[in-house]
């Protein structure tokens, strides 16, 4: 495990990353463009993120919401901004797609824990922090057993069982895994919400 771990899985991640990334440009293109118009030229959703041994960087993704708000200025709900081109793009999760570039860089993996909102760092126990022992993924194990549809308890037990097994035929079941759950759609959303409901903390952490 720490043998691929440490010397191979970052050198899959790019050849595999960079390949994809190019073989899926004409997709990349075409939902760019549609996604300029669909979000007034704003194609692209860019975030900070705590990243390995809680680092931050930006998550590049196809920005599937516009920026609507109430009278207040507040944002309106998730599932009030979510376009009609958004909702497809997430639906075949090709809102991913960007991220091949933070994979490149070294910034993600192809399979780890998704990188949640810089917010939730503080709100983690000791054992849900350990998800910063790897680098976040595009797919990850909690994503191949429930995605958006699990409770977060249930995604972080998740997490840190792929942190304490990850192995190359593991990464390897996972993308296979991924490639059945993207055909099916399955996970996408959080019973009723569009997304997933905002971490509030573990109660009696």
């Amino acid at each position: 495990m720490k043998v691929y771990s440490r010397y191979f899985k970052r050198p899959i991640d790019f050849v595999l990353s960079l390949s994809a990334f190019i073989v899926l440009l004409p997709v990349f293109l075409v939902v760019s463009s549609l996604l300029v118009v669909a979000n007034n030229r704003k194609p692209f959703f860019l975030q900070p993120r705590p990243g390995k041994d809680g680092r931050i960087f930006r998550v590049i993704k196809f920005k599937t919401m516009n920026d609507k708000r109430d009278n207040q200025g507040n944002l309106l709900p998730d599932a009030d901004r979510l376009t009609t081109i958004g909702a497809f793009v997430r639906k075949t999760s090709l809102d991913e797609i960007p991220q091949l570039l933070n994979v490149i860089k070294g910034e993600m993996s192809l399979i780890g824990p998704r990188p949640l909102l810089v917010e939730y760092v503080s709100l983690y126990n000791e054992v849900q922090r350990r998800r910063h022992e790897v680098r976040p993924g595009i797919t990850g194990w909690a994503q191949v057993n429930g995605r958006n549809a699990i409770s977060w308890e249930e995604k972080f037990r998740y997490d840190i069982w792929y942190v304490d097994n990850i192995s190359f035929l593991l990464d390897v079941k996972i993308i296979f895994m991924t490639i059945g759950k993207v055909f099916k759609s399955e996970g996408i959303s959080a019973e009723g919400v569009a997304t997933m409901e905002r971490f509030r903390g573990t109660p009696h952490q």
